[in-house]
């Protein structure tokens, strides 16, 4: 069923509430704006839940302040007006969650190893040598190159590569994974199979997951919630349930998932 929210008026200065702690709200944006400093209005009062366990993408036109609002998520940006709450405290280290960003493209060091790019978070915390390669090791059969550690960036296609930028989000054992449309570059085979293996993952290790998307098909068939933003500046136009348990490769067939797209693409017409 779809869930429309209507625009919100764009105040001058926004209300900020004060909230106590919420264990099952994981990620809040209250009220959020960002104006950059050449003028820019990116986001105007954005309030967004995360509940613990949701995967969540982030859909609408260029230049609606979705990667604005993952980099506040993450911790990157600072809003302008408004704040973003971890569990209700007022930075992830406060409130114990461990989250991990994936970005467009992959980022490996060329000169490394795929287990040494993986690894690297881990490094830089100092992270005992074995209980480190034990964690890489675990990261990379989740990811599927469980037999490519000992490879170098160069040697591996770009879905290959991608799936080494996530295992180096996984191998922090993070509580939320936030996403910036991490397969936009890719074939379409190539991104429906790293699809199917991201909606295992996050089902298997219970991770919460904040995807930005242009495309409507993948957030229909990855999310549990769809978030439809529009541009100029960047405002929640709907917030819609996806509840199909089935996200085999035979529901990318089905009726309810044509339904859901067209759904989404009136949405989005809207939005621009």
């Amino acid at each position: 069923m779809l869930m429309q929210a209507l625009p919100i008026p764009v105040p001058t200065v926004p209300t900020v509430l004060s909230l106590p702690p919420d264990a099952d709200t994981v990620l809040h944006a209250n009220q959020v704006e960002k104006t950059y400093g050449n003028g820019t209005h990116a986001l105007a009062r954005m309030g967004l839940r995360i509940q613990r366990g949701d995967f969540v993408s982030l859909l609408g036109p260029s230049g609606c302040g979705k990667s604005t609002l993952l980099k506040m998520f993450a911790g990157l940006e600072t809003p302008s007006h408004g704040h973003v709450r971890w569990a209700g405290f007022d930075s992830p280290a406060k409130s114990g969650l461990k989250t991990a960003m994936v970005f467009q493209e992959a980022t490996l060091m060329p000169w490394t190893t795929v287990a040494g790019n993986v690894r690297l978070p881990l490094d830089l915390h100092g992270v005992p040598r074995a209980e480190a390669d034990a964690r890489v090791a675990t990261a990379l059969a989740q990811v599927g190159l469980a037999s490519f550690g000992q490879s170098y960036p160069r040697e591996l296609s770009g879905g290959m590569q991608m799936r080494a930028s996530i295992a180096r989000a996984l191998v922090t054992e993070p509580d939320v994974l936030l996403m910036d449309e991490p397969f936009g570059a890719l074939d379409e085979f190539t991104r429906n199979k790293l699809d199917a293996d991201l909606r295992a993952l996050w089902a298997a290790r219970g991770l919460t997951v904040v995807f930005v998307t242009h495309s409507i098909y993948e957030a229909v068939f990855l999310s549990s919630r769809v978030v439809m933003m529009a541009a100029r500046p960047g405002r929640l136009i709907a917030d819609v349930p996806l509840d199909e348990p089935d996200r085999s490769e035979t529901y990318r067939l089905s009726p309810a998932f044509a339904d859901h797209c067209r759904e989404l693409s009136a949405l989005l017409m809207s939005a621009h």
